[in-house]
């Protein structure tokens, strides 16, 4: 059976009719191998997904928010080493301990603010809300180092870093140093009222033969951890970018890209914004997103010059779904 068939088989699932779908997308050697939109971007005006639909990146946002992080410490306007309390004068004195690599690598301890959200809330929480509820909040889960624990609140509280940093709004700052430079024109962090996805995918939930909409939540407007929409054309464009210089110097990205360790010196498989694993012997570096409605993946064998995209518009199994399909791609394209 042809590779592209293959790939078919495996999203048969999302190209059935009337339903929400995907966008996959390989990565080799710089050529676009493969490129292909099943089922529908938007269930109720019938409008399929294409290599240009836009969808929520939910947590794939993550390596975004770690780069602008990267370049105000290349332009030395950050440091890792510098703290909260350092940032946000006021922050609690547990501020003092917790670092921009804390925050990066998921080892700071803060609080995830969405356990203190009440059940009650209808309007939607945004980074600045985050700050504030860490604010009021007068301890830590850990001593900030000594355990990697994945935080969505590190991602929201590096989003207002980079504001307070810059001097910039968080979607300015990314617009005009990554998706200008690199031609990203259709993707954006996503502001209601302020800004609008053009080609986008709604999220929906599959229930038996129903099919809910469940586009947005209370957190989907945070942007720093997961609100960026993007397409599979324009995250080419990004995935050529980490091979060359144009947005940092390369080094950082070997730092991106190498295991933390925590205070007492066990390693653990994340970098900057990016998850790091070992599979059938390739180095690999990818980041899952799974949010209300969204299911997708980034993954890139570097040194293969090969990367997969998944970009799905449905509630459709955990997070480790796209992982799932990321693996069986890789079998199909390396069956040795």
């Amino acid at each position: 059976m042809h590779t592209d068939e293959q790939i078919d088989n495996l999203f048969s699932d999302y190209n059935k009719s009337g339903m929400p779908g995907a966008a996959v997308m390989v990565i080799g050697e710089g050529e676009i191998i493969f490129e292909k939109g099943y089922g529908l971007a938007d269930v109720e005006k019938n409008l399929p997904v294409t290599e240009n639909t836009n969808f929520r990146l939910a947590s794939v946002t993550k390596q975004f928010t770690a780069m602008c992080i990267l370049k105000l410490i290349e332009n030395n306007e950050l440091k890792m080493s510098t703290t909260l309390t350092e940032i946000f004068p006021g922050f609690p004195v547990y501020g003092n301990k917790i670092t921009i690599k804390n925050l990066l690598q998921h080892t700071s301890g803060l609080i995830d603010y969405e356990d203190l959200i009440d059940d009650t809330v209808t309007v939607q929480v945004k980074d600045k809300d985050v700050l504030d509820m860490m604010m009021k909040t007068d301890s830590t889960y850990f001593e900030p180092g000594s355990v990697h624990r994945y935080s969505n609140t590190g991602y929201a509280l590096l989003a207002l870093t980079v504001e307070k940093i810059s001097g910039r709004n968080f979607r300015d700052y990314l617009r005009v140093n990554i998706f200008d430079p690199l031609e990203m024109n259709n993707t954006l962090a996503f502001e209601n009222g302020i800004n609008e996805i053009r080609n986008r995918a709604y999220g929906y939930t599959i229930n038996g033969n129903e099919i809910e909409f469940t586009d947005q939540s209370v957190t989907s407007a945070v942007l720093g951890d997961g609100g960026i929409y993007s397409s599979l054309n324009d995250i080419y464009k990004w995935d050529q970018a980490l091979y060359t210089d144009k947005l940092v110097d390369k080094k950082y990205f070997l730092e991106s890209w190498t295991p933390g360790v925590t205070a007492d010196g066990k390693e653990f498989q994340y970098g900057y914004g990016w998850h790091l694993e070992n599979y059938d012997n390739h180095k690999v570096v990818y980041h899952t997103g799974s949010t209300r409605g969204f299911r997708n993946i980034i993954y890139r064998i570097p040194e293969k010059n090969f990367t997969i995209v998944i970009l799905t518009n449905r509630n459709s199994g955990p997070e480790s779904t796209t992982l799932d399909l990321a693996h069986k791609i890789v079998g199909i394209c390396f069956p040795d």
